[in-house]
C-alpha cells in the first residue's frame, strides 16, 4: 500500500484510512517502532483493558477463589 506524505504544520505526516483505523484498532496513538530500515506503527496496547469487567463474571459465577493457598502450613512468623 502506498500513501502520500502530506504537510502538517511544520512537520510532514501520513494519513491512515478509516478502515485500517479499524482493523488494527488504532486510536488516539500508536507505537512507533524504528526497525532496520523499516518504520513500523503498532496500536497502542491496554493489557488490562477489561480486566474489571472479567473479574465482575469471575465473582459472579463463584470463579474468583485462591489456587494456592495464602498462608503456608511450614511457614513460621517469628
Amino acid at each position: 500500500m502506498q500513501t502520500t506524505v502530506v504537510q502538517i504544520g511544520n512537520s510532514r505526516g501520513i494519513r491512515l484510512n478509516k478502515m485500517l483505523l479499524e482493523k488494527y484498532q488504532i486510536g488516539d496513538k500508536v507505537e512507533l517502532i524504528l526497525e532496520k530500515d523499516h518504520i513500523i506503527l503498532k496500536p497502542v496496547s491496554k493489557p488490562r483493558q477489561g480486566w474489571e469487567q472479567a473479574f465482575k463474571e469471575m465473582h459472579e459465577n463463584g470463579d474468583d477463589q485462591l489456587l494456592i493457598d495464602d498462608v503456608f502450613e511450614d511457614e513460621t512468623w517469628d
